[in-house]
């Protein structure tokens, strides 16, 4: 297998870069971009550890769970997890983020990258509080950077088209773990209870 190693060998295969297209990277947030997050109510976090390892992490809550302190930052509260905290770790030793946000049935994206840092001030804790419970951390992103990405992946994918869905792919992590471990069923049943419960008593 062939692998690039240089831009000209990369533009050679993919061609040259449209004219004036990175002008719509923008080094902080317009009106357009603070709507967009106003009605989103998913992001994937991408971070990287001190040697450059990616971690991507899911986020959600009602629309515009996220909070747009100024032009130049943002609020993002952190939820009740797993606490396995690879992400959080990750900003603790390098503080570049990359943010997409997403809205349900609309194909394109908006991208932010930026530094973050992790809050854990009561009364910032307390005023991005959900379901009567405060935030855990708040990450707040310095931005650098924001751009709103085309819908050719949505499209292709047609991920907003309930249509071609199917059935909803089972995931059942008491499965993995007794296929890992060599458990007997019922242990992987009461995972997947705990799991259940976890969802409907801890959001």
């Amino acid at each position: 297998m062939h692998a690039i190693k240089s831009e000209a060998e990369l533009r050679a295969v993919i061609g040259a870069e449209p004219p004036g297209l990175a002008e719509k990277n923008q080094p902080r947030l317009n009106g357009f971009a603070v709507d967009f997050i106003a009605k989103s109510p998913f992001l994937v976090l991408s971070t990287a550890d001190a040697e450059g390892r990616i971690d991507a992490s899911p986020k959600g809550d009602a629309p515009g769970f996220v909070e747009v302190e100024d032009e130049g930052h943002l609020l993002i509260p952190d939820r009740p997890g797993n606490r396995l905290a690879y992400g959080h770790q990750n900003m603790l030793v390098n503080p570049r983020v990359g943010v997409l946000f997403m809205i349900p049935g609309t194909p394109e994206t908006l991208r932010v990258n930026g530094r973050a840092s992790l809050c854990a001030d009561h009364e910032l804790l307390d005023r991005m509080a959900a379901r009567g419970k405060p935030a855990v951390l708040v990450i707040r992103v310095a931005v650098e950077e924001v751009f709103f990405h085309c819908a050719k992946a949505f499209i292709r994918s047609e991920l907003w088209r309930p249509d071609t869905w199917g059935a909803r792919h089972e995931v059942s992590f008491g499965k993995m773990f007794a296929a890992a471990k060599n458990a007997p069923p019922e242990a992987a049943a009461a995972i997947d209870e705990a799991v259940n419960a976890d969802y409907r008593e801890n959001l």
